[in-house]
């Protein structure tokens, strides 16, 4: 994706405190339900966030420790129809990307957002055409990915799909969101048969016979690297010069593993 135009919304994310103080994070896309003001236009996304030539087509918009005040605010307002205002709170985002223009100007607009059913998470489902599950392969989250998808289908889209019936249309609003795929995370490796320990060959066997091709390949094994990459605030592409990544082949995993699910989300 080094050549697209990419913006992402980071629903939960990294506090940055310049982001904060200038008012450009997530938070303010909700605000206007909560205080009546005015919605922000694109004057909240932070361009070329990693000041690299690389990447200098990312934009992002990141959240700051408020959004989870915002949050239980956006929960508690009501504002006159009680239908029109369920939707106007679920659908703050589709109205921010509508306003601003941002679907225009950007490829793909990614939402980072917890595997949970809050109003905010639902913002980011009513304006997405996929979304992506991460699964560590173990037994809770072997039972949590069904039971997420399933919320996503027969829960969040269901009810947004009989809110836009009664509310104001927002042509953002996606009424489907398809399941791009699960990807597995954080496998942990071992010298047996299959290459993993064996708690994990067994719940990925489970997963691979429950969702198969679902399932994206190639599968992100447990390592340091990554989280190094994380708090460097650094693309793990950047670091194959370093053992804890280029040593475990984590650039070629993502690269690989972007690539696939880019040819994913191009499909739907």
């Amino acid at each position: 994706m080094d050549h697209q135009s990419s913006l992402s919304i980071v629903c939960l994310g990294p506090d940055w405190e310049d982001a904060v103080a200038n008012n450009q994070t997530t938070t303010e896309i909700i605000k206007p339900f909560i205080s009546n003001s005015p919605m922000p236009g694109q004057g909240i996304i932070i361009k070329n966030p990693l000041n690299n030539n690389t990447y200098q087509n990312l934009a992002l918009v990141p959240a700051s420790l408020e959004l989870d005040d915002a949050e239980i605010e956006l929960t508690a307002s009501h504002h006159g129809n009680a239908i029109q205002s369920e939707w106007d709170k679920r659908t703050l985002l589709c109205r921010w990307i509508e306003e601003t223009g941002a679907d225009e100007e950007y490829d793909y607009i990614l939402f980072d957002c917890p595997p949970a059913t809050k109003i905010v998470s639902q913002n980011a489902i009513a304006a997405s055409h996929g979304y992506i599950v991460p699964v560590v392969p173990e037994a809770v989250m072997e039972r949590g990915a069904p039971h997420l998808c399933a919320m996503v289908e027969n829960g969040i889209d269901k009810r947004l799909k009989a809110l836009a019936a009664m509310g104001t249309r927002r042509k953002i609003h996606v009424p489907d969101t398809a399941l791009v795929g699960l990807v597995i995370t954080r496998i942990r490796t071992h010298r047996g048969h299959s290459g993993y320990t064996n708690d994990h060959t067994q719940h990925l066997g489970s997963l691979q016979r429950s969702w198969g091709k679902s399932l994206v390949k190639p599968y992100v094994k447990q390592g340091t690297g990554v989280s190094e990459t994380l708090a460097a605030g650094v693309p793990v592409y950047d670091r194959q010069y370093e053992q804890n990544v280029g040593g475990q082949g984590f650039h070629t995993t993502y690269r690989n593993l972007t690539t696939e699910l880019k040819k994913r989300i191009d499909a739907l």
